[in-house]
């Protein structure tokens, strides 16, 4: 699927969860099923907070939990002929919320859009976002129980599967033993390399925006995210962002918060294939779709 922002494709993919086993989801599976799809975002469907508050935090504002999608949600939806519910925003992604308790501290406003983040600037691909959780520490078993729930209800789960770029901030914390995170293993110097993980933009250091998307909000006489957005992140050498921008200074309108990955494209050099070996990125999502 192709979600189209700031004027550029945002290409993701869903993921059907049956069982343990990832499943690709595919068109023509589609048309045979005749699926009835019902996508709803867990940290609003559940948010019994109503009244809310520009950049507000988590306690002002609330967030919906893995456990407010219980039977009594998941009968209303199967009333509807649904098959398949699309959970959106559960892989872990960056933001300012801070669990340092639990060895997940917060990110960088300078590279954070808003409060909650971008579900699409995923921090760790083997971790579930811990705002979802009820009990942080099991926010995994949490999120499984769900798939189990829904399951039991004669329906299917898709989640999200972000391919194409990951948070400026990604470290994965919940990865398997002798998995290295992206960039690990880069040799920094080169602005291509199909042995990278990234691309780079040598010699010059990433420059965070600066009219930054977050806008200024006086909240009870302070500013509540600009206080926050010094200016100060470090990135050096700067990586390209996200949405194709091979430049050390994006622009506020691009995902700025996000990396690109590299597949083995050089686009410096119209896009010249480079996949004979096979490039580490493929093997480390296919890894981490297992």
């Amino acid at each position: 699927m192709k979600q189209k922002s700031s004027g550029s494709s945002r290409i993701f993919f869903s993921i059907l969860l049956t069982g343990t086993t990832f499943v690709g989801f595919s068109s023509q599976t589609m048309a045979q099923d005749k699926p009835v799809i019902y996508q709803l975002l867990p940290r609003l469907f559940g948010n019994k907070q109503s009244q809310q508050i520009t950049y507000g935090t988590i306690q002002e504002n609330g967030v919906g939990k893995f456990a407010d999608i219980n039977n009594k949600a998941l009968d209303g939806i199967k009333e509807l002929g649904v098959s398949h519910v699309w959970y959106t925003g559960v892989i872990a992604h960056a933001s300012l919320t801070d669990y340092s308790a639990f060895g997940i501290p917060a990110d960088d406003a300078d590279v954070v859009k808003g409060r909650a983040g971008s579900p699409y600037a995923i921090r760790d691909y083997y971790d579930v976002d811990p705002d979802l959780a009820v009990n942080v520490k099991n926010r995994m078993a949490e999120f499984e129980a769900l798939i189990k729930r829904t399951h039991e209800k004669g329906m299917k789960v898709i989640i999200d599967f972000v391919p194409n770029h990951v948070a400026r901030h990604y470290q994965s914390l919940a990865k398997p033993e002798g998995v290295r995170d992206f960039g690990a293993d880069d040799v920094r110097t080169k602005s291509f390399s199909p042995a990278n993980d990234y691309y780079y933009i040598p010699g010059k250091d990433f420059v965070v925006p600066l009219e930054n998307v977050n806008a200024p909000v006086q909240h009870k006489g302070v500013n509540s995210l600009t206080a926050l957005e010094d200016q100060k992140f470090k990135e050096s050498p700067a990586k390209a962002t996200g949405n194709n921008v091979f430049s050390a200074s994006p622009s506020k309108d691009d995902w700025y918060e996000t990396v690109k990955l590299n597949y083995g494209l050089d686009y410096a050099n119209g896009e010249q294939q480079h996949f004979t070996p096979t490039p580490g990125v493929w093997l480390k999502m296919r890894d981490i779709l297992n």
